[in-house]
């Protein structure tokens, strides 16, 4: 089995209630609890379930930006204790800085890193070229639309040359015909370049598309409930996923993980 990238192990992640000024005296939210499990070397995995389950914290503690309560995560086998800099995080918002041309967005990353001006130019000239963006790489981020921005944001992200991708509903923003395009751009990057992703999506048509495997998660505190691999050929090309016969079937399979999961707590609730 190839090496396994990130990790989580037995994370659990307390917030103080909004009304309390502190946690003494006043009470804890739960926001996920007891998670473990991992993504090996160019896996992608999808996690699911309902808002406010933790999906987005646990995203959080990957890239280290949030430390967990209990357990810990890790990159490579080293405990993230603080950003670093093998993980590169895409959020639903595209960020771009509006004072920067496209190259320059996608080169912001880099930069930071301290690479020398011309690797920078280079893989800037590499990425644009690749998401179709060559010709727009001195314009600036209101001259594009929603998509071309989004795109510019996944070429930002890639040029750092993470060994993790941690994508907060990416596509979330934008139209339906617009996000295919975008899936397929981040399926053959991914799938050429050998990247290992964690994509938190409420859409279950995007998670058979994009994964390797789903995990679905409980209401909060959000636990991982369930897990199914996707055993479809043509990672890196969503439409030929789609149009297979069992591609139904994995939606389906969700839907009924996570109604299963609301009805179990539901129950528990009302006990």
């Amino acid at each position: 089995m190839s090496a396994v990238r990130l990790e989580y192990r037995n994370v659990t992640m307390r917030f103080a209630d909004a009304g309390s000024s502190s946690t003494k005296g006043g009470v804890a939210l739960t926001a996920v609890r007891g998670v473990s499990f991992s993504l090996h070397d160019a896996e992608v995995v999808s996690l699911i379930g309902p808002t406010g389950c933790g999906k987005s914290t646990l995203l959080n503690i990957g890239s280290g930006l949030t430390v967990p309560s209990e357990g810990a995560a890790f990159v490579d086998g080293e405990r993230v204790v603080g950003p670093n800099a093998q993980v590169a995080f895409m959020l639903q918002k595209d960020l771009l800085l509006p004072w920067r041309t496209v190259a320059e967005n996608v080169m912001f990353g880099v930069e930071i890193q301290g690479l020398p001006v011309k690797e920078r130019q280079r893989r800037a000239a590499t990425l644009l070229a690749n998401f179709k963006l060559a010709e727009f790489s001195e314009h600036y981020p209101h001259q594009l639309s929603g998509g071309m921005r989004q795109r510019v944001a996944l070429a930002r992200t890639l040029a750092v040359d993470p060994h993790v991708l941690l994508l907060d509903e990416p596509f979330s923003a934008v139209d339906a015909q617009t996000r295919m395009v975008l899936q397929r751009d981040l399926a053959q990057t991914l799938k050429q370049a050998n990247k290992t992703a964690l994509l938190i999506t409420h859409d279950l048509a995007e998670a058979v598309t994009l994964s390797d495997r789903v995990l679905v998660m409980s209401r909060r505190p959000g636990t991982i409930i369930g897990e199914i691999a996707i055993d479809l050929p043509h990672r890196d090309d969503p439409i030929a996923r789609r149009r297979n016969t069992k591609f139904n079937d994995y939606v389906a399979q969700l839907m009924d993980r996570l109604d299963i999961a609301h009805v179990a707590l539901e129950r528990e609730a009302e006990r």
